[in-house]
């Protein structure tokens, strides 16, 4: 038995280590070659450089945030708090909740990435997850109220029922194709999260 866990155990190291050498070597090609661009055309290279210094920094500024809320989530809230309210038999609460958690929050798409994926260890329903991932997207609240003052009240009802039709309908067929594949979260995408 413990033969087992270890080798499970060694083998997500070395999955982990395969991972860390990849996301290396693409780093290391990306590099020169945004000198390069740099030098064929410098005209454009300042921009270019400042356009990626301000994405470094409001990286630096919203992920460490996001790891600290990844963190409190895994530890306080509990399986089976996330299994009733978007697992599996959540149902209508499950997609009206989905919808609300990816509409309050502000922030860029990526920071819903990791919150999705301690989500998903932690038992929510695929198809929630797609909706709470395409609510962030498309659906918040601020984004809302502006496209309502400057676009007035019939273009935005339009567009946000059609978005909630469309999102729920490809968020259960999604989620289906997924739960019928068995799909789990990669253990290297989320170290840590217990389930």
């Amino acid at each position: 038995m413990n033969e087992k866990a270890d080798a499970v155990a060694n083998g997500k190291k070395r999955s982990m280590r395969e991972r860390i050498r990849w996301d290396y070597t693409i780093l290391f090609l990306l590099i020169p070659a945004f000198v390069a661009l740099v030098v064929v055309f410098p005209d454009k290279g300042a921009t270019a450089r400042h356009v990626a210094w301000e994405y470094f920094k409001e990286m630096a500024m919203i992920l460490p945030a996001v790891f600290i809320i990844m963190g409190l989530v895994s530890v306080w809230v509990e399986r089976e708090f996330i299994v009733r309210f978007l697992g599996e038999g959540s149902g209508v609460k499950g997609v009206v909740l989905s919808f609300i958690l990816g509409s309050i929050p502000m922030g860029p798409l990526y920071v819903a990435f990791p919150l999705a994926a301690v989500l998903l260890k932690k038992g929510a329903k695929v198809a929630n997850i797609i909706i709470f991932l395409s609510a962030w997207a498309c659906i918040k609240l601020p984004a809302e109220l502006m496209e309502f003052q400057f676009l007035g009240w019939k273009f935005t009802l339009v567009r946000y029922l059609a978005t909630l039709v469309v999102v729920v309908a490809l968020s259960e067929v999604i989620g289906r194709v997924f739960f019928k594949q068995g799909y789990e979260v990669p253990d290297e995408a989320l170290d840590g999260a217990e389930g």
